[in-house]
């Protein structure tokens, strides 16, 4: 043990753990404990239920990261978040308590990123393929960006109008990586997110998946976070 907090990193919608590979690779290096699991993104509680499966197995202090959808994930632990010294999003929802991704969407027209979902049979919301790659990865190189469309994870559209509790926001520090060229989260809406929450933010010129095609600035943030409250107990780290 090195005294450092252990990483779990959540994937957000029409994503997997895959898509944080380059961001594994040098947390890896650097020498931290990483695990990326798979999220069922079938309701809010059946992923926290999964976040808190994952967290359960950490021994010691853990920074969480997510992306996009996986913010919203991370910051439904609300008060009860065992181990959970600080909170890392990344183009990642950050609603308050009584907020809704529905209601958030309503506001304004949907983003070029999302404005042809696919709504199967079972109620589950896919990109297209021309969205994913000219919006939501803009800045991936395209025949990758094609792997990554071929691999997303569906997400259940019933989750869009679940209202969130209270926010683990309120009792952890946060960080908060806002992607200008962002074509999926407005990047007003990030800068929203991080001064509501008093986040320590960076900017980074990068579309919506900064983890893919900005690795070395998405690790940098969440390293920044763990080295903050290294050999910290997760006793002492709440705010």
């Amino acid at each position: 043990m090195n005294g450092r907090p252990n990483i779990v990193l959540v994937h957000g919608a029409w994503a997997d753990g895959s898509s944080w590979s380059g961001v594994i690779e040098r947390l890896q290096a650097d020498g931290y404990q990483v695990t990326a699991p798979q999220f069922p993104l079938t309701s809010v509680a059946d992923d926290v239920r999964r976040l808190r499966q994952v967290l359960s197995e950490q021994e010691g202090p853990t920074i969480v990261a997510g992306h996009s959808y996986g913010g919203n994930v991370m910051t439904a632990l609300g008060t009860d978040a065992p181990n959970v010294v600080g909170l890392v999003f990344l183009s990642a929802f950050a609603l308050d308590e009584g907020e809704s991704l529905a209601a958030l969407q309503s506001q304004g027209p949907p983003p070029p990123a999302l404005a042809h979902m696919i709504t199967d049979a079972q109620g589950f919301v896919w990109l297209s393929q021309d969205d994913f790659i000219q919006h939501f990865a803009a800045d991936v190189d395209p025949v990758k960006a094609k792997v990554m469309h071929a691999v997303q994870q569906p997400v259940a559209g019933s989750i869009f109008p679940e209202v969130m509790g209270v926010p683990a926001w309120r009792s952890l520090p946060s960080w908060y990586l806002i992607t200008t060229q962002d074509e999926a989260v407005a990047p007003q809406a990030q800068h929203m997110f991080a001064s509501r929450m008093g986040a320590t933010s960076v900017e980074v010129a990068a579309s919506h998946v900064s983890m893919v095609s900005h690795p070395d600035e998405a690790a940098r943030l969440i390293k920044t976070a763990a080295e903050s409250r290294t050999a910290m107990p997760a006793n002492q780290a709440r705010r």
